[in-house]
C-alpha cells in the first residue's frame, strides 16, 4: 500500500484527487521553476517532473510523489499566468474567437524499498475553442479577478465557462489535472491510487 503525495499547492489539483476519492497529503515544491525546454509539451513535463522529483528526495520508501504543471498555448506560444491585470487582458483578447491547446505535464515518481525511484511521465493536452469575445466583456471577467492566478488568464471551471465554445479532449486536464490518465498509467504499474493510504 502506498502512500500519495502531491507536489503542488494547487487548490483546483487537490479538488480534482479529493472528487475521485484518492487520499494523499500535499507538499509544494519550493523549487524554483528553470526551464531549459522551449515547446510547451517539453517544458509541462520537465517542470513536472522537477517538483516531483524534488519532493521525492525527502520522502520515504512506499511513496508515489505526483508532480504536475500546466500551459496555455496559442500558436505554440505559452501562456503563463497574467502579471497583472493589462496582461490578463492581452492574453484574453489573443484566445478570443480561436482555438488554443492546454497542455499538463505529470510525473509520478515510485519509491519502493531495495529498489531504484520510477520515474513516469507524461503529457495530456486538450483543444479548447473560444467565443468571440468583445472588450467590454474582457474587461469584466478581468475584473471579477479570476484569471490572475491561472494560466492564460482563465477559469474554464468559473465565469469564463459562458466563453468556451467547445473542447476536444479530457475537461479536467484543463482545470489542471488529467486524473483519469494518471489513474490508468499507474494502475499499469501496480499502484491503484484508489486503494492508496
Amino acid at each position: 500500500m502506498h502512500k500519495i503525495i502531491l507536489a503542488s499547492g494547487s487548490p483546483r489539483r487537490k479538488e480534482i484527487l479529493e472528487q475521485v476519492g484518492i487520499s494523499f497529503g500535499v507538499v509544494a515544491s519550493k523549487d524554483e521553476e528553470v526551464i531549459q525546454k522551449s515547446k510547451p509539451e517539453e517544458i509541462v513535463e520537465e517542470l513536472a517532473t522537477k517538483k516531483a522529483c524534488s519532493v521525492a528526495s525527502n520522502m520515504e520508501e512506499g511513496t508515489v510523489v505526483i508532480g504536475a504543471d500546466t500551459m496555455v498555448a496559442l500558436n505554440d506560444q505559452v501562456m503563463g499566468k497574467p502579471k497583472g491585470e493589462q496582461d490578463a487582458k492581452d492574453m484574453i483578447r489573443k484566445l478570443q474567437g480561436k482555438k488554443h491547446q492546454v497542455y499538463t505535464g505529470v510525473c509520478a515518481v515510485i519509491k519502493e524499498a531495495g529498489k531504484e525511484n520510477r520515474i513516469i511521465s507524461f503529457v495530456q493536452c486538450t483543444d479548447v475553442w473560444v467565443y468571440p469575445m468583445t472588450e467590454e466583456q474582457i474587461d469584466a471577467y478581468v475584473a471579477s479577478g479570476e484569471p490572475m492566478d491561472k494560466a492564460g488568464a482563465y477559469g474554464i471551471q468559473g465565469k469564463f465557462a459562458v466563453y468556451i465554445e467547445k473542447i476536444e479532449g479530457d475537461y479536467l486536464n484543463i482545470v489542471g489535472f488529467p486524473v483519469s490518465r494518471l489513474y490508468q498509467t499507474l494502475l499499469k504499474e501496480g499502484i491503484d491510487l484508489t486503494v492508496c493510504r
